[in-house]
């Protein structure tokens, strides 16, 4: 079954050089990460010191313009990173990119290479679409806090994805809430690479090609279907 995906309009309003890449899979193989899985993680950081060439993650201009977005609509982007700076910062320290599964490694993997925000959520548990949206401030964020399952709300004009259940993910792609995550019992996934300009569609979509390729090598005779990418522009 195919998910839809909508961008509310004052979304793209806010960020018109935004473009996002889907990635439907269905049929995977998750389990623990592997030598494979960390093989990719370790290359991936190779692959990102290269592109940084000695700069901090922030001062790649895509990531400066995630920074701009985010301070656009009220977050402290120093605080709260978006997915692909937090995981660059991580990729560049002593402690390195944390192994958490075969399928999050990988996209995880490719969020690295290329700088790119990547976030993969277990389609079956999804309740209907996925929507891009400025949060009203009452939508209920369903999270882990000190063990315990909390329920928190974004902030009035936060960006989030949500599905009919409540946001899935704060701050744009900050935070992602537990009830979607993929785990080692996961078997379809949608997988959603976001970028802004300055980034050419162009290389979003070839690392949208790349996570593809990498599904289907862990996962054969998985079904896998990437959408052309959808740009606010």
């Amino acid at each position: 079954m195919r998910l839809t995906l909508t961008v509310s309009e004052d979304v793209r309003a806010l960020a018109p050089g935004f473009t996002h890449v889907a990635i439907e899979a269905h049929g995977l193989v998750n389990g623990p990460s592997s030598e494979a899985s960390s093989a990719l993680l370790d290359d991936a950081a190779r692959r990102l010191a290269v592109r940084l060439d000695g700069r901090a993650p922030h001062e790649d201009p895509h990531m400066a313009a995630w920074r701009e977005t985010y301070t656009a609509f009220g977050s402290k982007p120093s605080r709260t990173r978006n997915s692909a700076e937090a995981l660059a910062k991580r990729a560049l320290s002593e402690a390195g990119l944390p192994r958490i599964n075969l399928l999050v490694d990988l996209y995880n993997a490719v969020s690295v290479a290329h700088l790119i925000p990547v976030g993969g959520e277990d389609a079956d548990r999804v309740e209907g679409g996925m929507r891009l949206i400025r949060a009203t401030g009452e939508e209920d964020f369903v999270t882990v806090a000190g063990g315990e399952e909390t329920v928190e709300h974004p902030d009035a004009g936060e960006v989030v994805w949500r599905d009919d259940a409540g946001v899935t993910c704060r701050r744009w792609n900050w935070r992602q809430g537990p009830r979607t995550r993929l785990t080692e019992r996961t078997t379809s996934g949608i997988f959603l690479l976001e970028s802004l300009a300055p980034m050419p569609v162009a290389e979003v979509t070839a690392a949208g090609a790349e996570l593809a390729e990498l599904l289907a090598k862990f996962s054969p005779g998985a079904d896998i279907a990437v959408r052309a990418p959808e740009s606010s522009a």
